[in-house]
């Protein structure tokens, strides 16, 4: 999914963002669909940064409501966050490893993460969100960078498919050890969007949504523990390309 060259399926990805747009008391954007992330920004002046949503934190907030992107990404965290803490972590087969209170997990090779009794929880954080989040990154920070954007300057937006580490984790989970979700409505929709999506911007009357690459060419990273890989070639349908040195 995260490295998929197939079309993005716009008419699921406007739906979902739709109906997110709905729950945060918005009407329907204007979608518009652009080949490529450079050929998104002439339709990203005025979109709110994450320096702009930082400036709400303060006590002097600035006037008007708050930046639907901001409410999107607050209920998205505020639903990790849900499905995180309803994790159950099974019963043990082996002795478990101990840690000091406020240490971190040891990261450690599969083999010997199982060896050695680290929680399967951990295992999965490990060896699916935080490997598939190192490779998906891999790709969109080079990306990004090559739009010459500074990180508080770009707009608050979403990677689609790039997206799919805590998805993947999640599902992970619901495979294994917790087959019902507290929040599967929720999920199923965040997850049908990572699906279908590429990148996405949404405004409070406009959403960019960017086609995905239409080569995406990969070589595996040398002794990772978990087949992360990276990009050696991005390239889009307008011809605008990105090679990572």
């Amino acid at each position: 999914m995260g490295i998929s060259t197939k079309p993005a399926d716009h008419t699921t990805s406007e739906e979902i963002i739709a109906s997110l747009y709905a729950r945060h008391g918005r009407p329907r954007p204007q979608f518009v669909r652009v080949a490529s992330p450079r050929a998104a920004i002439p339709y990203l002046e005025g979109l709110p940064t994450h320096d702009d949503l930082r400036s709400w934190l303060g006590d002097r907030r600035p006037p008007g409501r708050f930046p639907l992107a901001g409410d999107v990404a607050a209920g998205l965290s505020h639903l990790r966050s849900a499905l995180e803490a309803d994790f159950t972590e099974p019963p043990p087969d082996r002795t478990p490893m101990k840690r000091r209170k406020g240490e971190a997990w040891p990261a450690l090779p599969p083999g010997q993460a199982l060896d050695s009794g680290l929680p399967f929880h951990e295992m999965l954080t490990q060896g699916v969100r935080n490997a598939l989040f190192r490779s998906l990154a891999g790709i969109y920070l080079p990306v990004r960078a090559a739009l010459g954007q500074s990180v508080g300057a770009v707009p608050v937006g979403w990677y689609g498919q790039q997206d799919a580490s805590w998805v993947a984790h999640v599902d992970a989970i619901r495979r294994t050890v917790q087959p019902h979700l507290r929040h599967e409505r929720e999920f199923a929709e965040w997850s049908a969007l990572t699906r279908s999506a590429g990148w996405w911007w949404p405004g409070e009357h406009r959403c960019v949504l960017v086609d995905r690459p239409v080569i995406l060419r990969i070589e595996p990273v040398p002794h990772a523990w978990h087949e992360e890989i990276r990009p050696v070639h991005i390239e889009y349908a307008d011809g605008w390309s990105v090679t990572p040195t």
